[in-house]
């Protein structure tokens, strides 16, 4: 019988078919639905560092006031659009313990350790098997050096975990020189898992009524391959548990999490596009590809296509390159 059971963050998980952060999970039927579907854990929507921080009132009169060109002004919400409250979000956790039997992983999306920590430690009270730390920040600042954003984030992470007694992963974007060494730093700051990677949103321009407007583009297949890389970059070199989020749309994009060294893989724009049930689609072909290449666990997979086993990553990165631009033969015009 093919085993497809998976440890995350000191879970003994189903399956590696994790059910990340969307509007989705703020409805308990939801919640109940994933699970029957195949789920093996589930990611709640953010609670934002905003609703925390800062009074509804008080955010409006501090973006709306000062010197600001008014086209720029649009690049902020509308904060009557902001679903405040965070004590409502931890009645969410209670009741979502209470709707599922796998596991429930709370989510905090911000950039500074603010009220953070207090509130980590409620959604640990509130019964999260988890937490997983957001952290969406884009340093707009020219005078920002790379080191300060890489110690903001370790400041964070060591911060938050300080507090706890509950796992804590950390989910980030790929915008780092240096990936492999931010990762190892977060890693020795006490993280439990590295979630590779949040998509970063750019607003539109709208050109008539010259403001800036929001863009959502659900995430693509070969969004992936970014995932992979680095997944397979890091698998061995550092003690967190490494989950891939983005561009995970079928079986085919679990199994090539699995191989290159991730523990889960996670699914949001799939299920908002196909619907919940999908993830039982998913399960099925998983299992029917593993019967057919005679593999009887999902660990026996994980990590064998990453780059443990490379003397010289770098060396086999540029070859590699060479070999994709090697390969692409121009078309004759008729």
């Amino acid at each position: 019988m093919i085993d497809l059971s998976t440890d995350y963050l000191g879970c003994k998980l189903k399956n590696p078919l994790v059910a990340s952060a969307s509007p989705q999970c703020e409805d308990l039927g939801n919640l109940k639905k994933m699970e029957d579907a195949g789920a093996s854990a589930i990611v709640l929507h953010s609670l934002f560092e905003e609703q925390i921080t800062l009074e509804s009132n008080e955010l409006d009169r501090h973006l709306s006031h000062g010197e600001h060109y008014a086209e720029a002004i649009s690049y902020f919400p509308d904060i009557n659009t902001y679903k405040l409250g965070p004590e409502r979000y931890l009645e969410h956790v209670r009741r979502a313990k209470e709707a599922v039997d796998i596991p429930v992983i709370g989510s905090l999306n911000g950039v500074s350790t603010g009220g953070w920590i207090e509130y980590s430690k409620k959604m640990e009270e509130a019964g999260a098997d988890a937490l997983e730390l957001n952290i969406y920040y884009i340093p707009t600042n020219p005078e920002t050096v790379g080191t300060q954003v890489e110690k903001m984030h370790r400041d964070v992470v060591h911060n938050v975990k300080a507090g706890l007694n509950i796992p804590v992963a950390v989910k980030i974007g790929h915008h780092f020189s240096a990936i492999a060494n931010t990762c190892r730093k977060l890693d020795e700051a006490g993280a439990d898992a590295l979630v590779l990677f949040n998509r970063f949103y750019q607003p539109d321009f709208d050109l008539e009524n010259v403001e800036a407007v929001p863009r959502l583009t659900l995430s693509r297949p070969d969004e992936l391959l970014l995932r992979l890389h680095w997944v397979a970059i890091l698998y061995g070199h550092v003690k967190a548990d490494l989950a891939v989020t983005g561009g995970v749309h079928a079986a085919e994009g679990v199994l090539k999490s699995m191989m290159a060294g991730a523990k889960v893989a996670m699914m949001t724009s799939a299920l908002l596009e196909n619907g919940i049930e999908h993830l039982t689609a998913v399960k099925n072909d998983l299992i029917a590809w593993m019967e057919e290449h005679e593999y009887e666990s999902i660990s026996q997979m994980q990590g064998s296509m990453s780059f443990r086993a490379i003397a010289e990553p770098a060396a086999f990165e540029r070859a590699n390159y060479l070999k994709v631009l090697s390969s692409y033969t121009l078309r004759k015009r008729p």
